[in-house]
């Protein structure tokens, strides 16, 4: 039995950039609720547990075969080991032409994490052959763990991610898109079908908002100015009639008097842009309520500045405007889904460059505050850009402050590439941002803003420095940045280390936009 998730009566949101380059993938989802066997589909995706242990639906389908998945599985070619896939072609006695087998592992240690590694691989298997509809039929783990919204919405998002084609300007032929487009995830109760067609409904927005953010994200600096950025915004908004967009220009921004945003873009040739997005929402929460405001640290290339960079890896600098990809993706998102709540993003988009005109360490900035800064080292420019940002977020009366930002090397050095940072000036914000990364599977870890590390930042010339020397580099960031939330219910994520990736698998993650998006969902009461 099948059942249609309302995946289409989402506006498009494929961005242009994706548009461009590779042209609008669309995918179905659906749910089914029993007969395996008999579903009409190119594959089924069933779970294995090691040992050539069956799960509950892989004993359906060996039942239907005559037996013949337990002896395939007894000449011991898959022994059912996490994020291993064979697929099996023409089994007996079922509707499906190919069968893909998919590890998860002990059945002791089986949970939500081993759930997400098996179907993720099993989706990696698919891009690579020809099949055009599966039917999912993993064994899920217990309710508490993966519940039936948080099945539908994991199951839209992987697969969804699966279809993703870094947006790369190779002049050779473009690799093909994923040619699966209809994806029937179960078995699923009957009492269970309307959280789970939400969950899927969610998750394909939610996918499709990471998409935007790895587009913008993995463009290089060269293309993706602060200009193109604006650019870019204004043409994602036209997709929606919930989005409104103004650009602040150089002249406007003085008008702000952003002393700090600018001191950071007067060495680039590369003038900056201060970007406003707004949805409205409606309902209970709808136009007229107080906003969550999100803020984005937009550095489209980061050289440092005079405090120059080591070469190495500085190429990797064209992401250091990922938390305001993660900003433009989050408020499409808001838009995709209409939710009933009123977003409001803004984005400091600049360039950081070490010519002539370049702000020097030791040279003072008044910032939009009105408060001075002495910028002891260029290099850490973003709590430059975003501090004249939060103060502008005070117009907007919010109810909760939210920056994102790729801010600190100490963070990645604190917690690696597994955890975004958070921190704030309100515990019941940034537990509400923890909450929502362990729900998305895209986690934050708290640490301590308090006032010794303010002490950090003292400066015989200003107000205060924009550095408080290594020593808890990434609070003392944070710290700089609570000096002007007074009076917001603020929190800060600092994606550093879980934004991109490097090496081999160079590119963005699309992180922290379903941390965002669960925020902002539960935010909405959906």
């Amino acid at each position: 039995m099948l059942a249609t998730a309302n995946r289409r009566t989402l506006p498009r949101s494929v961005p242009a950039l994706r548009q461009r380059w590779y042209g609008d993938i669309a995918m179905r989802f659906e749910t089914w609720s029993k007969g395996i066997a008999t579903l009409d589909v190119d594959c089924l995706v069933v779970g294995i547990f090691d040992e050539n242990e069956l799960s509950e639906e892989a004993r359906a389908l060996d039942a239907a075969s005559g037996g013949r998945l337990k002896k395939l599985l007894g000449r011991g070619d898959f022994p059912g080991k996490p994020a291993e896939t064979l697929l099996i072609a023409d089994l007996p006695g079922i509707g499906a032409t190919r069968v893909l087998l998919t590890g998860l592992g002990a059945r002791k240690s089986f949970g939500r994490k081993a759930w997400r590694k098996a179907w993720t691989a099993a989706v990696a298997a698919l891009s690579k052959t020809g099949i055009e509809s599966v039917a999912l039929a993993i064994e899920r783990p217990q309710a508490k763990e993966l519940d039936d919204y948080y099945f539908g919405r994991t199951v839209a998002e992987i697969a969804e991610a699966g279809s993703y084609r870094i947006n790369d300007l190779k002049s050779g032929k473009k690799p093909k898109p994923l040619r699966l487009g209809r994806v029937l995830a179960g078995p699923v109760a009957k009492g269970a079908a309307a959280a789970v067609n939400r969950g899927l409904t969610h998750g394909a927005a939610i996918a499709e908002a990471c998409k935007v953010q790895r587009d913008l994200a993995n463009l290089p600096g060269n293309v993706c100015t602060p200009i193109f950025l604006a650019e870019e915004t204004r043409a994602l908004a036209k997709r929606y009639r919930s989005l409104r967009v103004r650009v602040l220009d150089g002249p406007a921004i003085r008008r702000e008097k952003m002393g700090c945003l600018l001191a950071v873009s007067q060495g680039s040739a590369q003038p900056p842009r201060f970007i406003v997005i707004e949805h409205g929402g409606s309902g209970k929460a709808g136009s007229a309520a107080h906003p969550v405001v999100l803020v984005g640290k937009g550095v489209t290339f980061d050289t440092g500045g005079i405090s120059l960079k080591d070469p190495p890896s500085m190429d990797e600098m064209k992401f250091d405007m990922s938390g305001a990809a993660a900003v433009i993706a989050s408020l499409t998102l808001a838009a995709a889904l209409d939710l009933p709540l009123r977003v409001v993003g803004l984005v400091a988009a600049v360039e950081n460059m070490p010519d002539g005109k370049a702000v020097k360490p030791g040279d003072i900035a008044t910032s939009a505050s009105g408060q001075t800064v002495e910028i002891l080292n260029t290099d850490a420019e973003g709590r430059l850009i975003l501090c004249d940002a939060l103060h502008y977020a005070r117009r907007f009366q919010p109810a909760a402050v939210v920056d994102v930002a790729t801010l600190t090397g100490a963070c990645v050095v604190a917690l690696g590439h597994h955890h975004s940072g958070a921190m704030g000036n309100d515990e019941a914000l940034v537990t509400e941002l923890v909450a929502a990364g362990v729900r998305a599977d895209d986690r934050a870890w708290p640490l301590p803003v308090t006032e010794e590390y303010a002490e950090q930042l003292k400066s015989n010339f200003a107000d205060f420095a924009n550095i408080g020397g290594r020593d808890g580099g990434a609070i003392t960031a944070a710290a700089f940045l609570g000096k002007f939330t007074q009076g917001l219910k603020w929190a800060h994520l600092d994606v550093a280390g879980t934004a991109y990736q490097s090496g081999a698998q160079k590119g963005s993650t699309g992180r922290p936009t379903p941390l965002l998006a669960d925020f902002l969902i539960h935010r909405a009461g959906l």
